[in-house]
This record gives structure tokens, C-alpha cells and sequence, in this order.
């Protein structure tokens, strides 16, 4: 077993995809955060003040459910966290699957796919989630992904 895991969110199919890409890249195991209540295209438009998105951006202690807790996280040492940014940081589900696990002593580097918005705060975010762990700067993951990239990156860590 990997002692990497690459786990992500993806609400359109791109993070899916870098994520898919990354975890192959880095030889490293690969689950998907999925909610209970799957994210539809009302969900996600930002431009919609009542849109679940923007509600749940809206409001610091929104956890939207998880579809499932079968990460296995005590088999991996380091976590690459992804997913697409919302609001200049990681959508609230992020904090839902960081909570939901013991993730004392893991070190956590998130990865996003954005259409312009920058990481902002992320790692920063993430770190008062998990105290018990180490949060590492993030990287956005866009356009052509280079494997070998990748595959450095991954072992930096």
C-alpha cells in the first residue's frame, strides 16, 4: 500500500481528472469525497445568493454530509487534499472529510483546480481545521499536467 493518498472533491469532473492524473503520476492510492447529497448545476452557481454553494461558503460551520467515511487514512502518511476553490479556499466538505478522520500526525497538501482564483488563505484554513496535523502550502493544478511534474512534487513531501 501507497503510503500516499490522493483524495478529492470534484462538483464538475476537472479535479476528478487532476487528481487522477496526480495520484497515477505519484504511484499513490485514490479516493473520491463524495457528499450524501450529490452537488447539481443550481447547486453550484455562485451567482445565486441562495444556491447551496453559496450558503455553505456563507456560514464557517456548514459540514455537508459525506457519502462515506472508507478512506483509509491510518494506512497513509501524507494526504494530497483536492479540490475545485470556492470562494478563494476549499469548499466547506473539505472541512467535512478533514474532521471526519483522525488526522493526528498526517501531513495534508492541498491541490485545487480553478478557473482564475487563486489558493488565498487555503492552507491556512485547513490547518485550524486539523491542528493534529501538518498542512503544507498548496499547489493549483491547471491546464497540462506534466507527470514527471508531478511525480517530484509528490515526493518533496
Amino acid at each position: 500500500m501507497s503510503k500516499k493518498l490522493v483524495a478529492y472533491f470534484s462538483a464538475s469532473g476537472v479535479t476528478a481528472k487532476a487528481a487522477k492524473t496526480l495520484a497515477e503520476a505519484g504511484s499513490a492510492d485514490l479516493y473520491e469525497i463524495r457528499p450524501q447529497v450529490p452537488y447539481t448545476q443550481a447547486d453550484l452557481n455562485w451567482m445565486d445568493k441562495k444556491s447551496r454553494s453559496t450558503l455553505e461558503m456563507n456560514d464557517p460551520s456548514a459540514r455537508p454530509s459525506l457519502a462515506d467515511t472508507s478512506a483509509d487514512i491510518a494506512g497513509h502518511d501524507v494526504i494530497f487534499v483536492g479540490f475545485p476553490v470556492w470562494w478563494y479556499t476549499a469548499p466547506s466538505i473539505i472541512k467535512t472529510f478533514l474532521e471526519a478522520y483522525d488526522m493526528s500526525g498526517k501531513v495534508i497538501v492541498p491541490f485545487a483546480t480553478s478557473g482564475g482564483s487563486p489558493l488565498g488563505k487555503t492552507s491556512q484554513d485547513l490547518q485550524a481545521v486539523v491542528p493534529a496535523a501538518t498542512v503544507k502550502e498548496g499547489r493549483l493544478l491547471k491546464g497540462q499536467l506534466d507527470a514527471a511534474d508531478l511525480k517530484e512534487w509528490m515526493e518533496s513531501f
